[in-house]
């Protein structure tokens, strides 16, 4: 099943149990999708990896809207947009943890022989493919700069 099958599953089964926080976020993601499938250019079905990123980039939008919110002392939009975004990750696979992407980025390092900074950019473009949707690009990006450093 795919990504809007199941949120047209799930905003059915949100309007039965009358939950009105979830219908908002499961409708934003039913409008990102059909935005993205009828952007210029777009195939009439999104890949996995393209929800995937659609999703990622709904979540993050989310939080940094939170995060704005809470600049402006504003916790009753503040807890809006967290609660849309944790019911965006729910679509999302399970985040790595700290030291499991240290062990992928590791395990990374010693197949193509990096060593040292300069190499930052080759372990980026590895790990950004490997470990798509399982860590975001600031966590991925910190740790791989601690180890090749």
């Amino acid at each position: 099943m795919g990504l809007e099958e199941r949120i047209n599953q799930d905003i059915k089964e949100a309007m039965k149990a009358r939950e009105q926080g979830v219908l908002e976020a499961l409708r934003a993601i039913k409008s990102a999708v059909l935005l993205a499938k009828t952007e210029k250019g777009a195939s009439e079905v999104l890949d996995a990896d393209a929800e995937l990123k659609l999703l990622q980039r709904l979540q993050k939008q989310r939080k940094e809207a939170a995060d704005i919110y809470a600049t402006q002392n504003r916790p009753d939009l503040e807890s809006v947009e967290r609660f849309q975004a944790e019911v965006i990750g729910r679509y999302l696979p399970e985040p790595l943890s700290a030291e499991a992407v240290e062990q992928a980025l590791k395990q990374l390092i010693g197949t193509l022989g990096l060593s040292g900074s300069a190499d930052l950019g080759k372990l980026m473009g590895a790990s950004s493919k490997a470990l798509a949707g399982q860590v975001d690009g600031k966590t991925l990006s910190e740790t791989a700069r601690r180890l090749l450093s």
